[in-house]
């Protein structure tokens, strides 16, 4: 497994296992099952209701725990200065571990200022190993590192051929951030798997549309964390560091984006409001 190594010094595997919308019933047999095949790191969220499932799988698996790379994020409702620690406990006991690898702001609103100050206490304190943030556009993720002292280790955004994110790419990477996509393959809308420029390259490489996405993003130094249910699917998704794509078909699947928001534009007043409301 390929690495990256965040700007604090510590290393993450570029690719991993998400359990977005995995109903909490089915986390701990898909995280099993994604352990058994490879996987070391898993991504999990406080609003996803499965942080329990993804520690027992954990526990189940027998894996020592430095080899493993877990992630988990701090909610709307709790992203202030007074809120974010018991939140993180709340976490941490579910997950039924010691520390975390990773710990993000799940979203860019209430107190984010007031929650990363606590993050950084946690990461003082050996609690988190890294701290990052999600879905922060490029202007509030500049703004957030020039009034903080630490800046974050990761920014987790929306990133898929319909919406490559060049620019959230380039700031990041001016600012010594990893970029790690959430929805790669856009939750299967717009006929992603069905592309004719996909459907070909794959076909050239004798490999599945899925895994030249993931293997454009991570040429691209861009960590991913596909979600499936199927265990041959995970062997799928993990099986792209056999393969490399040239430059030109780097070049064709760039061209496919036309910058369209296909999951959440987070400064639509519609999504803002329905994220908001989930808070509540």
């Amino acid at each position: 497994m390929e690495t990256i190594k965040l700007n604090d010094g510590n290393t993450m595997p570029i690719l991993g296992y998400g359990v977005f919308q995995i109903d909490k019933n089915q986390t701990q047999k898909c995280v099993e099952d994604a352990l058994s095949v490879g996987y070391r790191l898993i991504d999990t969220a406080a609003i996803y209701d499965n942080e329990e499932g993804v520690g027992t799988a954990i526990k189940a698996s027998g894996i020592k725990r430095e080899e493993l790379f877990i992630t988990t994020k701090l909610w709307i409702n709790n992203i202030s200065k007074k809120n974010a620690r018991g939140a993180f406990e709340t976490s941490l006991k579910k997950l039924g571990l010691d520390y975390v690898d990773l710990y993000l702001i799940h979203q860019p609103f209430n107190d984010s200022y007031g929650a990363w100050e606590v993050l950084c206490e946690l990461k003082k304190e050996g609690l988190v190993k890294s701290i990052g943030v999600s879905n922060f556009y490029p202007d509030r993720l500049s703004e957030f590192c020039f009034h903080n002292e630490i800046k974050p280790a990761l920014n987790q955004v929306e990133c898929h051929p319909f919406l490559p994110r060049f620019d959230f790419e380039n700031t990041m990477k001016d600012l010594g951030i990893t970029m790690q996509s959430w929805a790669s393959f856009a939750e299967g809308q717009n006929g992603i798997f069905d592309n004719e420029i996909l459907k070909a390259i794959a076909s050239k490489y004798n490999k599945s549309v899925a895994q030249v996405i993931l293997r454009w993003l991570i040429q691209r130094g861009i960590a991913v964390i596909p979600k499936t249910l199927s265990k041959e699917r995970m062997i799928e998704n993990i099986s792209v560091f056999d393969f490399a794509l040239d430059s030109s078909d780097m070049e064709k699947i760039a061209e496919i984006g036309k910058n369209e928001f296909i999951i959440c534009n987070h400064r639509e007043l519609e999504t803002i409001n329905f994220l908001l409301n989930l808070a509540k």
